[in-house]
This record gives structure tokens, sequence and C-alpha cells, in this order.
């Protein structure tokens, strides 16, 4: 049984590639996505067992919520229902070409940011349970939100369970602490976090952002990465925090908003020894050409939910494939709209076996 734990909001968003100003006054689009949301339907879909915990109102538009996630066959159970707070929103508007996607926040007093570690039942939620995801989402939203992270992970550890934790450094959140900066509180509490942390998860910013941790050569701004610089970046972060086994990072070169290059590298800490995907038939590095995006939230989500199910339940015996299953699995999310991966295991596998041409399947 997996288990993840965090805000889950309601996003709104214009049609296609609009912008605000052209979709408002005017209808948006809304679904539901959340970062450990996305990873727990995302471990659903490809057909491990996932339970949720996070904090929803109690009012219609919570027991929707609470209902999809039962479709998609999610314990729901560790679900607290508040009388107080509200469901976060969040709005998107997709870029496109040299146009940058923007999300606007409006969270504020949500249901998970006004609820105690107390309040919820770690202990039955544990129950089972061999795997526990987080993220730096969350613990950035409210001081008792953080709290019930950290105590969801102590607990996780305790328990014997495995923990990863994607760091998601969001700079527009982390302000629950007046006259704090959002990196230095980020780092403060993601470091209390990661002593717990046996898989640590990032994009090329995170551990810059996050632990002051980054690779030289690279320049985001400009779309250039220093790929193996971040086998360095990793062994730092594993020296830092000897709990962590494994570090896995997603390699995104932005050429623009709809054309990506997508990869990442896994570190092992034993064998200090990092592995790329996707490799050519040599055994290089070369990552997947992602043209005509049609929605690359919820990539970084989807590339955590393949990398826990593929080493999680033994799937596969290598780091290798494990990452490899996981760069497919990420790097098909980036074709289906909303935060949510509906991307099956035969489809990844047979991405993996370097079946990318999307022919019509009949």
């Amino acid at each position: 049984m997996f288990l993840t734990f965090g805000e889950v909001m309601l996003r709104l968003a214009p049609d296609g590639n609009l912008r605000f100003d052209q979709a408002l006054p005017g209808s948006l689009e809304a679904t539901f996505g959340g970062g450990e949301a996305n990873v727990a339907v995302s471990l659903a879909v490809l057909g491990a067992q996932a339970r949720y915990m996070t904090a929803l109102p109690a009012n219609p538009i919570g027991e929707v919520l609470t209902r999809q996630l039962k479709g998609f066959g999610i314990d729901t159970g560790p679900i607290v229902s508040k009388k107080d707070g509200r469901l976060g929103i969040y709005f998107l508007e997709t870029g496109a070409n040299q146009r940058g996607s923007v999300v606007v926040y409006d969270r504020a007093d949500s249901a998970i940011s006004r609820t105690a570690p107390d309040e919820y039942d770690m202990e039955a939620a544990l129950q089972g349970v061999e795997w526990v995801h987080i993220t730096g989402i969350t613990p950035a939203v409210s001081e008792r939100a953080f709290l019930s992270t950290l105590a969801l992970a102590e607990a996780a550890k305790k328990a014997g369970a495995t923990v990863s934790c994607d760091l998601n450094f969001r700079k527009k959140l982390w302000k629950w602490r007046a006259g704090t900066e959002p990196s230095d509180l980020a780092q403060e509490c993601m470091r209390k976090i990661l002593v717990y942390v046996d898989v640590a998860i990032g994009n090329e910013e995170d551990a810059s952002d996050v632990l002051g941790i980054a690779s030289e050569g690279t320049e985001l701004e400009k779309g250039v990465l220093n790929v193996e610089g971040y086998a360095s970046v990793a062994a730092e972060i594993v020296s830092q925090f000897p709990s962590i086994s494994k570090v896995a990072i997603t390699l995104r070169e932005s050429i623009s908003a709809s054309h990506n290059n997508w990869g990442a590298m896994l570190y092992d800490a034993e064998s200090k020894s990092a592995c790329f995907a996707p490799v050519d038939a040599e055994g290089a590095y070369t990552p997947y050409e992602i043209r005509d995006i049609v929605d690359r939230v919820g990539g970084g989500d989807s590339f955590c939910a393949g990398l826990i199910f593929a080493m999680g339940t033994g799937r596969y015996d290598d780091d290798a494939d494990c990452l490899a299953f996981a760069v497919a699995a990420s790097c098909l999310k980036h074709s289906i709209k909303g935060d949510f991966n509906y991307a099956k295991v035969g489809e990844v596998e047979s991405l993996m076996a370097g079946n990318a041409s999307g022919r019509v399947k009949r």
C-alpha cells in the first residue's frame, strides 16, 4: 500500500491556450489537482493500491472530490472533513511557444492549512503502508501543514515505511512566517523533513532553491543543463542527509513552452553511481523530445509516481529500469490534459521499448 499526503485544489483554466484577459469574464474549465493527489491517482491508474490523506471542507465540493478519488480506487479513509477552511484554488494560464504558463494561487485559509497534526489519525493511515510520499508544497502552505508533514514523515519512518519526498519549491508560497524570506523558510523546514526521507526527488532547480546545492554550468533560463553535474548535486545531498539512499532529479530542457527535452537521473548512495534515462542503443543519455506539449502541469508528479511504482512494487530489478519507467510515464503525461496522468503500464512500457511514433493502435 502507498500513502500520499498533501493539499488538493480546484484547478480553473481557460480553454486551450487562451489568456486570462481573453477568457474572463467567461467560462473556465474546472478540474482537481495537487502534487500529492496527482501521485496517488497515477499510482492507482498504474494498478497499485493507493491511499490519500488530506483535509477537505465539509461541503458538496469536498464530497465531489472525495468521490472522484474513490472512483480511481484510492482509499480515502484518512481524509479529514473540516467545518472550517475552504478548498484551495489555482488558476492556470497555459503558455505556448515563447510565452510561458502562469499560475495564480488562491489557497489562503484552506482546510489543510488549518489542520493540526493531532487532527489526523496517522496511526490508522499508516496501517499496511510500505511507502509514504510527501512533497515540499504542502509545508509551504502554513505552519500547521508543515508540522503535519513533518509528523507524518517521522511516524512513517518509525513504522518502517519507505519515505519519499519531492522537494518541489514554490517561490509564490512559503510566506507564513512574517519577516522570513521564502527560500530561507523552505530550507529551514525541508531540512527537518529530509532527516526522515529515504528517496529524495526534485527538478533541476529544487536542490539549489531548497538546499543551496547547484549544478555548475547549468543556465535554466537559456535551457542549458550540465547533466553530468547533477550526480555531484545528488552526492552532496546524500552527504548532508545520511538517511537518503536514492536521489532522483528530473532534467527538463525548456526550449519553449511547447517544446521540452525530458529525462532524469537516479543516484544510488551505496554505490555512489548515477544512471540516466532515456538512453540510446549505445547507452548514451538521449532525452525525449516533447513537441506540441498538451499540458506539462503534473509532469514531475507523474515521474514521482512512476518511480515509486517501479521501485515500490519490485517490478524491475535495477535502478536503470525503474528510472526508465518513471521518465516514460512522465513523458506521456505531457500529452494528457489536466493534473492527473492516465497513462497505463502497457503504454509506459511500450514507450520504454522505443515505440514513440504515436501511431493509431487498431
